[in-house]
């Protein structure tokens, strides 16, 4: 699986950056890009990443044994873009900044001339000064953004487990955030801190009869 990730990347012959998000759908906390060069593609490195996948369809711990692998072994940049622009700009153009900035700072870095970035989902980066495509579901078919997707997963999971730490009641080392069941159920007791997205919460605040969210 993971030579067809590299082959993917090699394919385009050119020097590939690959960027992903994480924590667009949750309703607390910011959301994470990162972008991810591979400058030095071995055998063993390959081997060392043969579970590389979609950080999805891997285990937290899973994610985790390899996330010291892909940051120490490529060109990487990881952006974070906190609520309060969340709110301003909405959560698409919060994601689109942080691979935006992501993948610039790999890029300033890397400084070739032949970079294609390669970006997860149906949407291309808005104000991005290189060449870009983006891959539907490029986060099981390309190497470089399947490491981008675990290192902005993990860095976000380990963010939210400090917020959690600060604000234990929501629960956020377990649901990160996503707005389940129990997390709305601590936000009607508790209230909305300042994590929250609050413009995540209005139908669940209409719902509850209120006028205005608390």
């Amino acid at each position: 699986m993971t030579n067809l990730l590299f082959d993917f990347d090699k394919n385009f012959d050119k020097t590939i950056i690959g960027t992903d998000e994480a924590g667009r759908g949750p309703g607390a906390g910011g959301v994470f890009a990162a972008a991810v060069y591979f400058d030095k593609i071995t055998d063993g490195l390959i081997k060392d990443l043969e579970i590389l996948n979609d950080s999805k369809k891997l285990t937290a711990k899973k994610r985790e044994s390899i996330y010291n692998t892909i940051k120490n072994n490529t060109v990487n940049e990881i952006i974070c873009i906190e609520v309060e622009e969340i709110e301003k700009i909405n959560i698409l153009n919060a994601s689109l900044k942080a691979m935006n900035l992501a993948c610039t700072g790999v890029a300033e870095k890397i400084g070739k001339q032949d970079i294609l970035t390669l970006v997860d989902g149906n949407k291309l980066i808005k104000n991005y000064i290189y060449p870009q495509e983006f891959v539907i579901k490029g986060d099981s078919k390309s190497a470089s953004i399947a490491a981008a997707s675990i290192l902005a997963k993990v860095t976000r999971d380990r963010y939210m487990l400090q917020l959690h730490e600060e604000f234990p009641m929501y629960n956020w080392a377990k649901n990160a955030g996503y707005l389940t069941a129990a997390h709305l159920e601590a936000i009607d007791k508790y209230g909305i801190c300042k994590y929250h997205r609050p413009s995540f919460l209005k139908k669940h605040f209409l719902k509850q009869g209120a006028v205005d969210i608390p």
